[in-house]
């Protein structure tokens, strides 16, 4: 292993660990090391990319897209499908990696863990949780999450659980899709409060996010979240939602997703430029200024810009923000230093 470019992106979101779970599930890490397949990540376009780490979410499929992936019935899927055992194999997977990456790559449970990664020119990982399936309204596995280096949850993904539902709805749409927490989902809040971890406010409803607005003592974080005035996806945020979230000093990573990108909200990656990531980073940073904007690229989770490709595209971003007038300073501050900041902040020094 070689390093290839120097590591300059720190990422909000990737579903890396769901697609090893999903297709390489016998042997993740030589995948990793080697290539992944019709993903948009692996070990050496990291490297090439100039990555240098990011949220690495933890996500339960619904049993539709296991069965698919895997080319298995739906009943097959549903004989051993358990989002606790998913969970718990989507974490173990990323040990795996941090054990045979050959001190390339470390779980971070702290900023300084990150910073050490940056100056050692290793890949940061920070464990997320994307969508609170596996937690019981009781919390009794939450201890052991956080034990394990998870530093950040989104309650929900777009189905129901016990800690209420995500947006739901088509283009163009709303984010008042549907009732906001239940008080399960409020003690959530206040639990992750308490431990400092991260609360990810991406797949809220307005009504959940509000209501975590109110009841949050950190900043409000959507770590792939792009702007509802540019592209009226129920999923992005509306102005009065940029609004609160630059009033507590919080953070948005933007999403690369073509459907999260385009004022017609089509999942089209040849014609979609990489002008649209940058548009929406313009208007984010408008609206909650340059300290406050970042990445969350959602890689593997997304149709991207074909003019991206892969988290090896990076550069290539990063040269449009230049090109559109941000300043070497202001492109690293988006790169980075931002999602450091916001995180420092969260989970204290």
């Amino acid at each position: 292993m070689t390093d290839l470019a120097p590591l300059a992106v720190f990422d909000g979101h990737n579903d890396l660990l769901l697609t090893l779970w999903l297709k390489h599930a016998d042997d993740p890490a030589a995948a990793f090391f080697s290539s992944v397949e019709q993903g948009h990540l692996d070990f050496a376009r990291m490297k090439r990319g100039g990555f240098c780490g990011g949220l690495f979410a933890v996500f339960i499929p619904p049993v539709s897209h296991v069965a698919q992936m895997r080319n298995q019935s739906e009943a097959e899927v549903l004989a051993s499908y358990d989002p606790q055992a998913i969970t718990e194999a989507q974490i173990a997977i990323l040990f795996q990696l941090e054990q045979t990456s050959n001190g390339q790559l470390k779980i971070c449970r702290s900023v300084a863990d990150i910073e050490q990664c940056r100056r050692n020119q290793q890949i940061a990982a920070v464990l997320h949780i994307e969508g609170a399936g596996a937690l019981d309204a009781e919390l009794t596995q939450l201890d052991r999450y956080y034990a394990l280096g998870v530093r950040s949850i989104g309650p929900f993904w777009n189905r129901p659980n016990v800690f209420g539902e995500g947006i739901r709805g088509a283009f163009p749409g709303s984010p008042d899709s549907g009732p906001g927490m239940t008080p399960a989902g409020k003690a959530l809040i206040a639990a992750c409060n308490r431990r400092r971890m991260m609360i990810d406010v991406s797949h809220m409803n307005e009504k959940a996010f509000w209501e975590t607005a109110a009841l949050s003592s950190a900043p409000l974080v959507a770590t792939h979240s792009n702007a509802h005035a540019l592209c009226p996806q129920p999923r992005n945020l509306t102005n009065a939602q940029l609004s609160a979230i630059a009033a507590s000093g919080g953070f948005v990573g933007v999403n690369f997703g073509t459907a999260f990108l385009r004022a017609d909200g089509k999942r089209d990656s040849a014609t979609t430029d990489l002008t649209e990531i940058v548009k929406h980073i313009e208007f984010l940073v408008a609206k909650l200024g340059e300290d406050h904007v970042g990445f969350g690229s959602d890689f593997d989770g997304v149709n991207v810009p074909q003019s991206l490709g892969d988290v090896s595209g990076l550069p290539s971003l990063l040269q449009a923000l230049a090109q559109a007038g941000f300043t070497p300073a202001q492109v690293e501050k988006l790169a980075w230093r931002n999602w450091l900041a916001v995180l420092s902040t969260t989970w204290g020094a």
